[in-house]
């Protein structure tokens, strides 16, 4: 069976990237913290990870359950931090193990009022203007603000580098009305645009993503299509050409290629933008609906809050900080990776 092995030129990339030693640690600590997100559920969550009682075993953190299933009076889901059920599970004996932290983002912290209430044992960055606990709050965002950011820049990239080989590759008329278009739509007020639609509609994940879509993808088309001129050039493109191959196998097999240096150099400042706009259309309140998670509406409540709860503010500020910071170094490495101009 044959071994997998990087070529010397992917081994020299990556030495160079391993050499930046802030943008090498950057990837390290960023891969961490969002891995540790994607389980937000098991870590932070209003709901047990494990009941065991009479000789049964609950996970309410994959599934519902009734008060009447874990032996209370009432058929309605069970509310896991109300007082009642803690003395219906003390009286039964039962085994709970809870997560880390015992709230979710949109867990009303009743036992903290009056709101906001500071950093405590229980809640480590203490609460929001809402009773919610900040820490979940912050993990449950940072989850989404990093989805959002990769599944824009992922399509926008395509998008963007698609549109770079055809003007850049095929020239002439092609190239001429989709710089003339691009220049147009690229004057259009994003933001304002963005602000009345979410004015109009109930703005979605989904949604949000798509009218977003249609104005970022512009940021890789000027490298794409710089590349895509200088590629279609070369001697071996040029003998692809008199060789009879179809225009598209040449732009993906022979021209792409050369694309790609750009692009992924670029991809971790374009994600470092996405998840800024994310932010500020939340923290303006015309970014994602009133009841997801969102980094953006913790700096709301901090401008409001900043002399009466200084730990709102921190909190927020510094890890939209960490995050794009983070986002920043990884650039810079990668930049460094794929210059030519550096030597081994």
């Amino acid at each position: 069976m044959a071994r997998f092995q990087l070529t010397p030129l992917t081994r020299r990339r990556l030495a160079r990237f391993r050499a930046n030693r802030r943008g090498f640690w950057s990837l390290w600590i960023f891969l961490g913290l969002f891995g540790l997100s994607l389980f937000a559920e098991f870590i932070a969550n209003d709901r047990p990870l494990y009941i065991g009682m009479e000789g049964q075993a609950y996970f309410p953190v994959f599934q519902d359950y009734t008060e009447t299933e874990l032996g209370g009076d009432f058929d309605t889901p069970a509310d896991y931090t109300a007082p009642f059920m803690a003395d219906l599970f003390a009286e039964k004996g039962a085994t709970v193990i809870w997560p880390l932290i015992p709230f979710s983002w949109d867990t009303v912290v009743r036992d903290a009022a009056p709101y906001p209430a500071a950093p405590s044992a229980r809640n480590w960055l203490g609460t929001d203007n809402d009773g919610r606990d900040i820490t979940a709050t912050l993990i449950y965002g940072f989850r989404i603000s990093i989805l959002f950011g990769l599944a824009l820049t992922v399509a926008s990239s395509v998008i963007g580098v698609l549109a770079g080989l055809l003007q850049g590759y095929l020239g002439g008329l092609t190239d001429l009305f989709l710089q003339r278009f691009i220049e147009i739509w690229s004057g259009m007020p994003v933001l304002y645009l963005l602000i009345i639609l979410s004015a109009v509609i109930e703005p979605t994940f989904i949604w949000l993503l798509g009218i977003m879509l249609l104005f970022s993808w512009m940021e890789l088309v000027g490298l794409v299509r710089a590349e895509a001129l200088r590629a279609r050039n070369f001697d071996y493109v040029r003998a692809a050409k008199a060789l009879g191959l179809p225009s598209t196998r040449i732009m993906l097999r022979h021209v792409l290629p050369n694309t790609l240096v750009a692009t992924v150099t670029m991809m971790p400042f374009v994600m470092n933008g996405s998840i800024a706009t994310l932010t500020s259309l939340d923290y303006l309140r015309f970014g994602l609906e009133q009841s997801a998670p969102s980094l953006g509406k913790l700096l709301s409540q901090a401008k409001d809050l900043a002399v009466q709860a200084p730990w709102i503010p921190l909190s927020a500020f510094f890890t939209v900080a960490i995050l794009l910071s983070l986002l920043v170094f990884i650039g810079e490495a990668t930049r460094d990776a794929f210059d030519p101009r550096r030597g081994p």
